[in-house]
């Protein structure tokens, strides 16, 4: 495994991080505004600005993750962790579901207003819970050349905000997507969610009705789930390095404020309690690291286990930030404690991570199957 970085990926590291200086928290704030257009416009802003950089082409055209790819996700998460799940879901997420999948109109049409950061995708995935492991229930009927769709999801990253939106679904019993544009007849959102966390992030149920698609904006039908399974890989992917980037922003504000804050005439860092919060801290977020570059590497190389590794990587990645937060907290006290600050904040994400995706719970169940699977245990 060679997890160096070449100085074009360190260079691109270096232009992310520029885009946040001191003139980037107003366009920060704006974006967590309950406005759905102030949202909107703050989001393109930055998609915009990170498609300048190269960040939105990094595996968008061969849906590959990548050792450089995991990295530079977990640079932007630790800076703006709700830009962070707006951005990969509105460009990556759904920008490597029309370039793997889709027709080449399909691909003329969507994928250059993507790269260029001028179009916000969402996907309705999940539909009664967060995540996706359930039937799907949303069903779509041939009617000449389109489809008549009729469904609900529940959970829709960037539903408010988005140009186009990817509905999961089955027709004849067979998976396909379908992409609509917002404001179709027949597609009806629900309020803006509120939520414990990312709070910059719109999210809203929607409905389907009749919703009358054109089979050249039908992706699919397949033959088997596997594209389902991909998309949800997919997503694991982005919550794993948003749990390394809550970690990197815990670990960042308590280490600085051990350093400068004072108690008995010197810093607490020196004080051992808190040096060893710090040390744990610090060894979670490396093994979080190695398990998500791992994960990375082995889809690199097309290695039979990358999936269960992603696995194992989304647990610890997801619950790790949990840990690191609730430590930073700790560390922090009052200042801590406070709402919105990047403590308290990445307390509240790191429960989202947990529950969004391939769940937890869900995640050990596979991690288990794989396990005895290679080992050859049939069980009772």
């Amino acid at each position: 495994m060679n997890f160096d970085f070449s100085e074009k990926e360190m260079a691109l590291a270096a232009k992310v991080k520029g885009l946040f200086g001191p003139d980037s928290q107003d366009f920060l704030v704006r974006g967590e505004s309950r406005d759905p257009q102030e949202t909107r416009d703050s989001l393109l802003h930055w998609m915009k600005l990170l498609a300048q950089t190269g960040y939105l082409d990094l595996g968008l055209l061969d849906g590959t993750n990548s050792v450089p790819l995991v990295s530079i996700r977990e640079t932007l998460a630790a800076l703006a962790p709700s830009l962070f799940l707006s951005v990969e879901v509105g460009a990556r997420l759904f920008g490597r579901l029309v370039a793997v999948y889709g027709t080449s109109g399909q691909k003329a049409a969507l994928l250059p207003a993507i790269q260029e950061g001028r179009l916000i995708g969402a996907m309705g995935l999940s539909e009664s819970g967060m995540n996706i492991e359930s039937p799907l229930q949303t069903l779509a009927t041939p009617k000449g050349s389109d489809f008549l769709v009729s469904g609900s999801k529940g959970h829709v990253v960037n539903a408010p905000v988005a140009d186009w939106i990817a509905i999961a679904g089955k027709t004849e019993d067979r998976l396909a997507f379908f992409l609509l544009r917002a404001g179709s007849e027949g597609l009806v959102l629900g309020p803006r969610q509120s939520t414990a966390g990312y709070d910059g992030v719109a999210i809203a149920p929607l409905s389907l009705q009749d919703c009358s698609v054109s089979s050249g904006m039908c992706l699919g039908p397949f033959e088997d789930d596997e594209p389902l399974r991909t998309v949800r890989s997919w997503e694991d992917e982005i919550l794993a390095a948003a749990g390394l980037g809550l970690m990197r922003r815990a670990l960042d504000c308590a280490s600085e404020y051990a350093r400068e804050h004072q108690s008995g005439g010197r810093p607490i860092i020196a004080y051992q309690e808190i040096a060893f919060k710090l040390a744990e801290m610090l060894t979670l977020l490396q093994t979080a690291q190695l398990l998500a570059y791992r994960a990375a590497w082995m889809a690199e190389t097309a290695d039979p286990e990358a999936e269960l590794l992603l696995h194992c990587a989304k647990v610890f990645c997801a619950e790790s930030a949990e840990r690191v937060a609730s430590a930073s907290m700790q560390i922090l006290g009052q200042q801590g404690y406070r709402r919105g600050h990047p403590a308290e904040e990445g307390f509240r994400n790191a429960k989202y991570l947990q529950i969004a995706g391939t769940s937890t719970e869900i995640s050990r169940v596979k991690i288990g199957d794989g396990v005895l699977g290679r080992s050859g245990y049939a069980g009772d």
